[in-house]
């Protein structure tokens, strides 16, 4: 056999190893990005929850079905999407309020450097606020007037300026709570319904009336793992801080701007609201939908009714008043429209072993 004979066959068995290679690798890379042909364990994954929870039990069939290729409850994978509301649902609802009250709370009556800078509009929401916080009462409006003066009173932060307050004020001790911070306030069982969901391949979003931008503070340096893209909430504008009253049709951006918050509220995102962003931001209808409350009622609706694939809606009830800031008439009144609207009521009382973990506990 001459030389060349040689190179011939050596340069074509190379070659055959090299693309066998690459089927090998290429295989690999896209394993992952397959449909699941076999569910991961939400036995062992939803571990803080009792063994017996009717919740934990519709979730795994559920999951398991939608992974399952050709059987009747297969989801494909692009339309594995599940939507979360933030307050109540994965974090800590009220203590004595919502997270995005008690920090307009703090901004215009705690901060020294903003105090004598507040606008009468909004002391006058956060004294509201601080109202309804020790005697219950309720102010008409008061979810509008919170969210423009949010965005009034942080006005001209930067979006990293911003986030560095939020997580400075998540550093303060939670008030009915030890062992606990105002960041720290993540419902743990829940947390392992998003991991769950994540490793069978489910695309999760939080769907939060609380601004977009506090959310993304409270998610950032968190046990949510959560990229910013899947985290709509509330909007506020934002401008660069040269572009003055000039319409971002005229203005031109150029590499010496920086964006600011722009000091008006566009939208409080509950309700309805939430129907209308899930389509324009996501643009597929979910498959499973995590609320709280009358505010997450449309969302809960809209993923369940009409829907191609299979769907569930959850509804935690806040029924534990010995771990959490429970609330059992309002619990009740979740069991009642979880019953009407065939949604899956969670007990938080019954259906986890823990809420915050160990070392937290309710004063």
């Amino acid at each position: 056999m001459s030389q060349i004979d040689k190179w011939r066959i050596t340069s074509f068995i190379s070659i055959c190893l090299c693309l066998a290679m690459g089927v090998y690798i290429l295989a690999g890379l896209t394993s992952g990005k397959n449909d699941t042909k076999q569910a991961v364990s939400g036995e062992e994954m939803l571990s803080l929850w009792e063994a017996d929870a009717e919740a934990k039990k519709a979730l795994i069939a559920f999951v398991e079905g939608a992974v399952k290729e050709g059987g009747d409850a297969y989801i494909p994978l692009e339309n594995r999407v599940a939507v979360f509301d933030l307050d109540g649902t994965l974090f800590c609802e009220t203590d004595p309020n919502y997270f995005d009250y008690t920090l307009l709370v703090h901004r215009v009556l705690e901060d020294p450097d903003y105090i004598d800078k507040a606008s009468d509009y909004e002391k006058e929401t956060a004294l509201k606020i601080v109202e309804q916080n020790e005697t219950g009462a309720g102010f008409s409006g008061l979810e509008v007037d919170h969210g423009r003066c949010i965005a009034s009173s942080f006005a001209g932060m930067t979006l990293n300026e911003f986030n560095d307050y939020i997580q400075e004020f998540k550093k303060l001790p939670m008030p009915s709570y030890d062992g606990m911070t105002r960041g720290g306030g993540w419902y743990k069982p829940m947390l392992q319904v998003v991991e769950y969901l994540q490793a069978n391949d489910f695309t999760v979003f939080v769907v939060s009336g609380t601004d977009r931008f506090i959310v993304r503070g409270i998610v950032d340096n968190s046990p949510l793992n959560l990229p910013m893209s899947q985290i709509i909430g509330s909007d506020e504008n934002l401008v660069a801080p040269d572009q003055g009253d000039e319409d971002g049709l005229v203005y031109v951006y150029d590499d010496d701007d920086k964006l600011v918050l722009g000091g008006e509220f566009l939208i409080k995102n509950l309700k309805m609201n939430k129907v209308s962003v899930i389509a324009q931001e996501i643009g597929v209808q979910p498959v499973l939908s995590f609320g709280n409350s009358t505010g997450d009622s449309s969302m809960a609706e809209y993923v369940t009714s009409n829907n191609p694939y299979p769907s569930l809606a959850f509804m935690l009830c806040c029924d534990d008043v010995e771990r959490e800031n429970g609330n059992i008439e309002k619990a009740e009144k979740m069991f009642s429209l979880c019953e009407e609207f065939d949604w899956v009521p969670v007990s938080m009382k019954n259906d986890w072993t823990t809420i915050y973990g160990e070392g937290v506990t309710k004063k």
